[in-house]
C-alpha cells in the first residue's frame, strides 16, 4: 500500500512510518510531497494521507498523528500507547507531556539537520524507534512487575 505526507520529516512523519511497516503494512511504501501537493497526489496514487491537515489519520486535539494510527488499527499494546505518549510530547505541546518527548524531539531535528533525504532520514532513524519501543516495553513490564509484587503482598 502507498502512504503519503509532507517532505522534510521530522518526529510524527517518522514515527507513523515505523509504526506503519512494523505493525500495519510490512510492505508500505512513502512518498513525500510539498505540503500543498499531498491531497492531490493522494488521489492520483491512490495512497492514504496522513500527518496533514484535516486527514484521518492526522492530528486531533492534542492527540498526533502516530495516536491516530494506533486507535484506527487497534493497535493496543501498552509499549506502543507508550510510545506514542513520548511522540506526542516531542512534536505538539500537550497539557502533560511525556519526559522523553524533548530529547525525541532533539534527535528528529538532528537527523533533519544532517541533510539526509527523508528516505534516509527513515532508514537511519528507525533504529532509535526500535530502541525506544523496547525501552518501552521494558519499562511496561518493570511496571506491571512491581505492581503485582505490591498486590501479592499487600494483605
Amino acid at each position: 500500500m502507498k502512504w503519503i505526507t509532507r517532505e522534510k520529516v521530522k518526529v510524527d512523519r517518522v514515527a507513523c512510518p515505523w509504526l506503519i511497516k512494523k505493525f500495519v503494512d510490512p510492505q508500505a511504501e512513502f512518498i513525500f510531497v510539498p505540503a500543498n501537493q499531498v491531497e492531490a497526489k493522494a488521489r492520483e496514487l491512490s495512497a492514504t494521507p496522513f500527518d496533514i491537515d484535516g486527514c484521518e489519520l492526522g492530528h486531533h486535539g492534542e492527540e498526533v498523528s502516530f495516536n491516530s494510527i494506533l486507535k484506527k488499527y487497534n493497535l493496543t499494546d501498552p509499549a506502543l500507547v507508550l510510545l506514542g505518549e513520548i511522540v506526542r510530547a516531542a512534536d505538539s505541546h500537550p497539557s502533560k507531556p511525556h519526559p522523553a518527548g524533548e530529547g525525541l524531539r532533539w534527535i528528529a531535528h538532528g537527523f533533519n539537520a544532517l541533510g539526509f533525504s527523508d528516505h534516509e532520514i527513515l532508514n537511519s532513524e528507525f533504529i532509535v524507534y526500535d530502541a525506544l519501543y523496547a525501552e518501552c516495553k521494558r519499562c511496561i513490564t518493570e511496571h506491571n512487575t512491581v505492581r503485582n509484587l505490591k498486590l501479592a503482598t499487600t494483605p
